[in-house]
């Protein structure tokens, strides 16, 4: 791949989509960073490498191989590299200040704003799925209220059950009737 000097701004979408869930937590993989910056991968881990003081663990860290692997599904290029680091929204915000290049400066401002619209696109998501959780459990509600009045329905529509006549005498009568006769 020929890398550019200067760094061409892209659209969100296709910064989204570069973006993974790894660990719980939206980052940016190292390959994909250097891609975007329009620089070597190495290039920039060494600047990182210079400054990692800069860098916690909750900004950048390095994928295991299992990591690698199940991500090299989706992108091929990574089943040979040797080290791939995730870069947190926060580690990118860092970036900016260990590759302090104009073009560098706007693909990270670039970058940024694509994690905050894919926040504000997961935020409406979650605020739609409690929504709709919220109408399951009253259509539910509704599903039980039908068919108690479906049951009491049924009910009403059985013809009357007759009482079943008893044959014989009633102990209490015959004792009654005894004494009396006497």
């Amino acid at each position: 791949m020929k890398y550019k000097s200067q760094a061409i701004i892209l659209p969100a979408e296709v910064i989204e989509k570069k973006i993974f869930i790894i660990r719980g937590r939206k980052v940016l993989l190292s390959y994909h960073l250097a891609e975007l910056y329009g620089i070597e991968t190495r290039v920039m881990i060494q600047a990182v490498k210079r400054n990692t003081e800069r860098f916690p663990d909750d900004f950048m860290f390095e994928l295991t191989r299992d990591e690698i692997k199940r991500i090299s599904q989706i992108v091929t290029s990574l089943k040979f590299s040797k080290a791939v680091y995730a870069f947190t929204e926060e580690g990118v915000a860092m970036l900016s200040s260990v590759l302090n290049s104009p073009s560098a400066i706007q693909m990270n401002i670039a970058i940024m704003r694509a994690f905050v619209r894919l926040r504000e696109v997961l935020s409406s998501h979650n605020e739609l799925a409690a929504k709709l959780k919220e109408l399951e459990d009253h259509v539910e509600k509704h599903d039980e209220h039908i068919h108690t009045l479906f049951d009491a329905i049924r009910q009403l529509m059985e013809p009357p059950k007759k009482p079943k006549r008893q044959i014989g005498f009633r102990v209490e009568e015959t004792r009654s009737q005894y004494k009396t006769k006497r």
